[in-house]
């Protein structure tokens, strides 16, 4: 099981923005750190003892029009789908580290999908409103943070969509 990382511990700088932000939010858990990375899906999911399914993890693109961040929390077990991705809200590129960190705020292996410096355009898979639990990253590699997938649609205002390659 992982080690929780009380209010008096300190947290690197991401992920201590996070759990104030999750704090303000009256989010109920804390964030916890792994002490292996959770920079993958199958990473976090082994620190955690949870299927690769439960983790929501955070994929960002680049839609193509305007530059905008487009981030998908989806499925650990899920491959995003792009067309589909794109088939609501247009053609998307890749983004980069840079992009991420420059649109998102976070590096890539700890984006969380709460907490971004600018706007987001968002998308929740669908599939991980089959679980009573889900854990998403919290700012920095190492740390997550528990939530319901319905808290995860409140926090964020996402809409749930159909975005997993099947």
């Amino acid at each position: 099981m992982p080690e929780q990382i009380s209010v008096g511990q300190s947290l690197p700088e991401t992920a201590r923005r996070v759990a104030d932000l999750l704090q303000a939010m009256g989010h109920e858990y804390p964030v916890v750190m792994l002490p292996e990375t959770g920079r993958t899906s199958a990473e976090a999911a082994a620190g955690l003892g949870c299927s690769v399914a439960e983790i929501a993890k955070s994929i960002v693109f680049r839609r193509t029009g305007d530059d905008a961040a487009v981030m998908v929390v989806a499925s650990g077990a899920n491959r995003v789908d792009e067309q589909k991705v794109a088939a609501l809200v247009g053609p998307l590129s890749k983004a980069d580290a840079r992009f991420v960190r420059e649109k998102i705020g976070y590096a890539i292996g700890g984006v969380c999908p709460v907490g971004h410096v600018g706007n987001t355009i968002m998308l929740i898979d669908q599939d991980l409103l089959q679980f009573e639990k889900v854990w998403a990253a919290a700012g920095h590699p190492h740390a997550v943070f528990s939530l319901t997938p319905q808290q995860l649609v409140a926090m964020t205002g996402a809409p749930v969509a159909d975005v997993a390659s099947h």
